[in-house]
């Protein structure tokens, strides 16, 4: 490049920036006008939120800023309005609007005030949020041992939608929803609350509630008092049926809050037969009574029903239908089996008085039927007929190795298992069907296509399974393959008989079940669903929460979160079956079980061996 060249550029230069600095100069003393920015909304509750604002360009300055606002567009300093009261160089300003009204939608922007006039920055809007709700409660009337009315009036909705509402109650102060609750509709207003399964005689504390999206509310406390309460009793199956006797009796569950002072079973010939007629006195006092039937006449229909009576008057347990024998023959089964296969009964080997029996079906004197076990892999036994001549069991006895009963024939041999044990007297014939019991049916597993089969206990004498079964459907209990020998139950009352009718279920949940075939021509069984319930439970005493079924360890189980307070084992969600007292001795009706600290806890309950394990996790 040429030296001119150079020379022209560098003298460019120079008069570039001289020109740059001359500008620079004159514009240094030169004032924007004055802007203002509302940059955001920060923090909004209920009833407060803050507004920044920033000073873009002061002019000649502000004698005051801050930030004006309103529940219409367009706020201004004529509006409500609240001045900045910080630091007066900043640029930015934070503003806390106080005092605002919930669940409502307001207009905001900053504001500064100069000698020029006010000026405003970008506005904007928020809404505060809503509060919880407003409710009162009502007074409780219509009292009486178990139930009450009450409700309450949502007054205000706190401005948002009130999605539940109901009385809570308990038996401690100040009740929540996560006591005993009634639920009783949405919205505003008034609503009725109909408090039910309430014990007797004791002292409750209610509270209306309503619940929106800011929470629940509750109303002022009431406490009200029950009456004493009629008692729940239990009518126990009959066993041991003749044509002149039989065994029943119950069980007084709860006292109502009142002194039990008589119980026992009332019996006749009519349904639900009553204290004013026939009756066994039980004695006084909670639990279970055996009351002995006699002087009946034979071939002939029964009622009975346990009775239970406080100061509230007298309750019933279920009617419970019998018939006693037309005449009666009992026949002894003595044999090598009987002490090995019965541990818990008393029985003796080859003793015709300490033996398992076959009795006379009701419809025919000379037809006997019962089951016997067999423990060995091969027993030996014999009929004999102990009662023609007591000072000599033997004299009167049958054996067979063809099925023709001869007397003082050779001993009868079969293998272990259990049997199904036919004779007729009159025809001097006999069968033993080996059985194997489950149950089976559309509510069980294998469906009507195939059983699930059930376990024996020497020591109790019964069959049991715990299992799933479906509501909606129905399971019978079969002893064949072949259906020659099942039992359902056409009153579905714990009552079995030959090929009647399916038995129901009602509810989807898993089921304890038994099966008690140990009394001849008194069959019966129980299919009953657990769970626990109490104030220390999730759902207090409103609620049972289910138990589930530990095959393994053949225990009922639950894992769940409890409270300090006291639970107990109740079946079918009802109180005609409940557990108590002592873990390692379980009672009917026993004592509530106490929580003493909060957590998540294992619970198991053993419905046969009656013992219950509590472990914290």
């Amino acid at each position: 490049m040429k030296r001119k060249s150079i020379y022209r550029i560098m003298a460019v230069l120079v008069a570039a920036t001289m020109l740059f600095a001359a500008c620079t100069q004159d514009t240094a003393n030169v004032k924007l006008a004055p802007t203002l920015a509302t940059t955001q909304v920060l923090n909004v509750t209920s009833n407060v939120a803050t507004v920044v604002g920033y000073v873009v360009a002061a002019g000649d300055g502000f004698t005051e800023k801050g930030v004006c606002y309103n529940i219409a567009t367009g706020p201004s300093v004529a509006n409500s309005k609240v001045a900045y009261t910080g630091q007066a160089t900043t640029a930015t300003f934070n503003v806390s609007l106080t005092g605002l009204t919930y669940a409502t939608k307001y207009y905001a922007r900053a504001y500064a005030t100069g000698a020029a006039g006010t000026i405003y920055g970008e506005e904007y809007n928020f809404t505060t949020l809503p509060v919880v709700a407003t409710v009162t409660t009502a007074a409780i009337t219509a009292i009486t041992g178990n139930a009450a009315a009450g409700g309450g009036n949502v007054t205000v909705n706190g401005g948002a939608d009130v999605t539940a509402r109901g009385i809570c109650f308990g038996i401690a102060h100040n009740p929540t929803i996560a006591d005993g609750k009634t639920a009783d509709g949405k919205g505003s207003g008034a609503f009725v609350s109909a408090l039910a399964s309430l014990k007797g005689n004791t002292t409750y504390y209610v509270r209306s509630y309503a619940t929106n999206s800011a929470g629940t509310a509750y109303g002022p406390e009431i406490t009200f008092k029950t009456l004493v309460d009629l008692p729940v009793v239990t009518t126990a199956a009959v066993t041991g049926a003749t044509k002149v006797a039989a065994v029943s009796g119950g069980e007084v569950t709860a006292d109502g809050g009142g002194d039990i002072t008589a119980k026992g079973l009332a019996w006749g010939t009519g349904e639900n037969p009553t204290i004013d007629g026939s009756k066994i006195d039980g004695g006084t006092g909670l639990g279970a009574f055996v009351s002995n039937l006699a002087g009946l006449s034979n071939n002939t229909v029964y009622h009975v029903r346990a009775f239970a009576t406080n100061s509230a008057g007298t309750a019933y347990g279920a009617d419970v239908r019998f018939t006693t024998l037309a005449d009666i023959r009992i026949w002894n089964i003595p044999g090598d089996y009987a002490a090995a296969s019965y541990p818990a009964a008393g029985f003796a080997n080859w003793s015709p008085f300490k033996s398992p029996q076959v009795q006379s079906l009701a419809t025919s004197a000379d037809k006997l039927e019962g089951y016997v076990f067999f423990s060995a892999p091969s027993n030996q036994w014999k009929f004999a007929d102990a009662a023609n001549d007591p000072a000599n069991a033997w004299s009167m006895n049958w054996g067979s190795t063809t099925g023709a009963l001869v007397k003082d024939g050779a001993n009868i041999v079969s293998p272990g298992g259990y049997y199904k044990i036919n004779a007729d007297a009159t025809a001097m014939t006999y069968t033993a069907v080996a059985t194997i019991w489950g149950v089976i049916g559309d509510a069980t597993a294998g469906g009507w296509g195939d059983q699930t089969n059930m376990v024996y206990d020497p020591s109790t004498q019964k069959f049991s399974l715990g299992a799933n079964l479906i509501g909606g459907k129905a399971f019978k209990f079969r002893g064949t393959s072949d259906w020659a020998v099942n039992y359902g139950s056409d009153a579905a009352d714990g009552t079995l008989g030959a090929g009647a009718g399916n038995i129901p279920v009602t509810v989807t949940s898993d089921y304890f079940i038994t099966l008690d075939l140990s009394h001849p021509n008194v069959y019966t069984y129980s299919a009953n669903r657990w769970g626990v319930i109490g104030d220390a439970t999730p759902d207090g005493w409103n609620s049972d929460q289910n138990m589930s079924w530990d095959a393994a360890n053949k225990v009922l189980t639950i894992t769940l979160d409890l409270k300090v307070g006291s639970f107990k084992f109740r079946a079918n969600d009802d109180w005609a079956l409940n557990y108590g007292g002592s873990l390692g001795a379980l009672s009917g009706g026993g004592d509530n079980i106490a929580v003493a600290a909060a957590g998540n806890y294992t619970l198991t309950f053993d419905p046969v061996a009656l013992t219950a394990t509590v472990t914290k996790n």
